[in-house]
C-alpha cells in the first residue's frame, strides 16, 4: 500500500480514487491499490510543525463543477495564516487544479501552534471551518478574530445571513462558535446535527455537539489541565460555556473523524470513528440523542492521522509523520 510524507487528510471522489494531502505542500491522487499520482497546481504553502496543507474536502456540487477546497497554512507577513482555497479538479488528463483562488483566511496572523482547518458542509449548503488558537488559549475568546473558532461560511467564503454574532459590535461576523482549543474533527451526522473532536492540554480532549452561538469554554474552563500541572476549572463551574459530550483523560489525541454510515462493520452504522494520534488507532463513539460514550478502541501500532470510509463500507486510515502508510481495514 501506498506511504506519504507527513500524510493530513484524504477524500474519496466518486470514482473510488481519493485525494491525500501531505503537510509539506503536496496533493496526490491515489488508486485503492496504492497508485499514487502527483496533482499540480496546489497553493504554496508553509511547513512547518503542526502547520501546512491540511484538509480537503469536495464542493458540494463536485458531480457537476469538479471543484474542491484545501486547506492550509499561508506565509502572511508575522508568520502565517489559516486560508481555505477552492480551486478547478481536472482528472480527464494528468491531474491539475485550475483556477485557484483562497475564499477565506482566519485572522489574525501569527506564528506556531495549529491551524485547527478541518472543513465540513452543511445539508443546506454552508461551509463550515473549524481553526485552533494556535497554542495561545485568549485568542478562542476573543470576537473580534477568528482563532479558536468555528466558522460558517457561504461557498464563496463570504458570510450568510444568520450567523449568531453578527450583530455583536466589534465580532467577526462568520463565527458561529467560539471557546475551542485544537479542533481536529468536524462532521455533518446523518441527522444533520454537527459534532466536533478536539484536542486538550494535558488531559481533557472532547467530543462535541456543535450549537450555534455556544462557547465552548477554552481557555477558562477544561476537562484537562495545564502542561505545567497548574489546574484548570472544569466545564460545570460555569453554566455560560458548554461542555463536551465525552471528554479523554489520558487523552487519545484525536485527529480526523468520519460518521460512519455503511455496514461493512456490524453494528457500528451511525457510530464516530475518530482517528487517534497518542492512542495509535481509532475509537469509536456512540451518540444517542444528546449524550455519547466510548463504545470501542482499535489500536493500530501507530499514531492514525485520519480516517475515511471508502465506497464499499471498508474504513481507510493514514498513519501520521514521515512515511505514513495508508491502510485499508475490514473487519476480522
Amino acid at each position: 500500500m501506498a506511504s506519504f510524507d507527513n500524510p493530513w487528510a484524504m477524500v474519496f471522489l466518486p470514482d473510488g480514487r481519493m485525494l491525500v494531502t501531505e503537510k509539506p505542500g503536496k496533493l496526490w491522487l491515489v488508486t485503492q491499490v496504492g497508485v499514487k499520482t502527483q496533482v499540480t497546481g496546489v497553493p504554496a504553502v508553509f511547513f512547518g510543525g503542526q502547520l501546512g496543507l491540511q484538509d480537503v474536502a469536495l464542493a458540494p456540487d463536485f458531480a457537476t463543477s469538479g471543484q474542491i477546497y484545501l486547506s492550509y497554512a499561508e506565509p502572511a507577513t508575522g508568520g502565517q495564516r489559516l486560508a481555505v482555497a477552492r480551486a478547478t479538479l481536472s482528472i480527464a488528463g494528468a491531474p491539475a487544479l485550475t483556477n485557484l483562488a483562497v475564499v477565506w483566511r482566519a485572522q489574525p496572523t501569527t506564528t506556531g501552534g495549529q491551524l485547527g482547518a478541518r472543513m465540513a458542509f452543511s445539508p443546506d449548503g454552508f461551509l463550515y471551518v473549524a481553526t485552533g488558537e494556535r497554542q495561545q488559549g485568549t485568542p478562542a475568546q476573543d470576537l473580534s478574530g477568528t482563532l479558536g473558532k468555528i466558522v460558517r461560511l457561504n461557498l464563496d467564503g463570504t458570510t450568510p445571513a444568520g450567523n449568531p454574532f453578527a450583530t455583536t459590535a466589534g465580532a467577526r461576523a462568520e463565527i458561529w462558535t467560539l471557546g475551542h482549543r485544537n479542533p481536529y474533527g468536524l462532521v455533518f451526522a446523518s441527522d444533520g446535527r454537527l459534532f466536533e473532536s478536539e484536542m486538550g492540554p494535558a488531559g481533557g480532549d472532547e467530543f462535541n455537539l456543535i450549537a450555534a452561538g455556544r462557547n465552548y469554554g477554552w481557555p477558562n474552563v477544561s476537562e484537562g489541565d495545564n502542561y505545567d500541572g497548574s489546574r484548570i476549572p472544569r466545564h460545570s463551574t460555569n453554566t455560560a460555556y458548554t461542555a463536551p459530550l465525552v471528554s479523554w483523560t489520558p487523552v487519545i489525541a484525536p485527529g480526523g473523524m468520519i460518521q460512519y454510515r455503511g455496514t461493512r462493520f456490524s453494528g457500528w452504522t451511525g457510530d464516530f470513528i475518530l482517528a487517534g494520534l497518542a492512542q495509535q488507532g481509532i475509537v469509536r463513539v456512540r451518540v444517542s440523542g444528546s449524550t455519547a460514550a466510548e463504545a470501542a478502541r482499535i489500536g493500530l501500532g501507530n499514531r492514525i492521522r485520519e480516517v475515511e470510509e471508502g465506497p464499499d463500507g471498508a474504513i481507510w486510515a493514514l498513519e501520521d509523520g514521515d512515511g505514513g502508510r495508508l491502510l485499508r481495514l475490514d473487519p476480522a
